[in-house]
């Protein structure tokens, strides 16, 4: 494997004490890449890079956007047998999907995803960045500086290179990009006893978020984010606490996780016209938590 409508909304009021006309504004149009990338066709499949792409929420993500006719890059780690179970899937569906295998924790890792993806479809309108890892469950006292280090760099670390690549594409493409960071609800309650250090790195996703959105909304790219409660998904066994989810049940309003497939519905939004005047926000999707 290698290492890759227009709406104008016209503004008018009177200004009653000069009793002069606000000049028309123009909201820049929504464009999308043309298939072969030589021109913007409103009507081309947008290309969408979602990392962690392969599981979890990032494989709900996929199957919605595949279903709104995304031709997709999903980019994965090691697990190369859910991957494969995971593109067939969806080609079957007629989707476009290619995967790509590459270890985000490095910076390395990151540029080899972009070059690979780039290659391949030419050009990058979306990216989905969603991959990270807790690793551990309990006090910080009780953690490995070795385990801290390693989700400071995948959950916070990779999260702003990977936004960096991003927006250096669309603003070198001259696309009106969108980034979709997920991050957690544990960046506003802390998570305590449970990984406060996990915690931590994305409540810096949610300033990356927030920062980033207001440096590129001029060249008409959306920085958005993501904060989902606890979900039904492989993270918390990876930590060696399979059952959390559904131990956490009791303290959440609604009475249950998030399936993942509610985690996409948001993403899935983000990335129509119809959030198109949201940026520089994350949303939070906690079932009342």
């Amino acid at each position: 494997m290698p290492p890759a409508s227009v709406r104008t909304s016209v503004a008018c009021c009177r200004c009653c004490a000069a009793g002069l006309r606000r000049p028309p504004v123009s909201n820049p149009p929504i464009l999308r890449p043309s298939v072969d990338g030589t021109d913007h066709n409103p009507k081309a499949a947008p290309v969408t890079l979602i990392t962690g792409g392969t599981r979890g929420i990032g494989a709900a993500t996929a199957r919605r956007l595949a279903a709104a006719g995304h031709r997709l890059a999903l980019g994965y780690r090691s697990n190369t047998a859910a991957a494969d179970v995971l593109a067939a899937e969806l080609r079957d569906s007629g989707a476009e999907v290619f995967l790509v295998s590459a270890d985000i924790s490095t910076e390395a890792g990151i540029d080899a995803l972009f070059d690979a993806v780039l290659e391949h479809f030419g050009h990058l309108d979306n990216v989905v960045s969603n991959a990270g890892a807790t690793l551990h469950i309990g006090p910080l006292a009780n953690t490995p500086r070795e385990i801290v280090r390693a989700v400071l760099e995948i959950n916070l670390t990779s999260a702003v290179f990977v936004a960096q690549r991003a927006v250096q594409e669309f603003l070198t493409a001259g696309t009106p990009g969108v980034l979709v960071n997920v991050s957690s609800t544990a960046a506003r309650n802390g998570s305590p006893n449970t990984y406060v250090h996990y915690a931590a790195a994305k409540a810096g996703v949610d300033a990356l978020t927030q920062g980033l959105a207001a440096e590129v909304a001029p060249q008409g790219i959306r920085v958005v984010g993501v904060a989902p409660g606890t979900t039904l998904t492989d993270i918390h066994a990876d930590a060696g606490s399979p059952d959390r989810a559904l131990k956490a049940a009791a303290r959440i309003p609604l009475g249950r996780p998030a399936d993942p497939d509610e985690i996409a519905a948001a993403i899935a939004w983000l990335l129509t016209p119809d959030a198109s005047y949201t940026a520089g926000t994350t949303i939070r999707l906690s079932g009342g938590a």
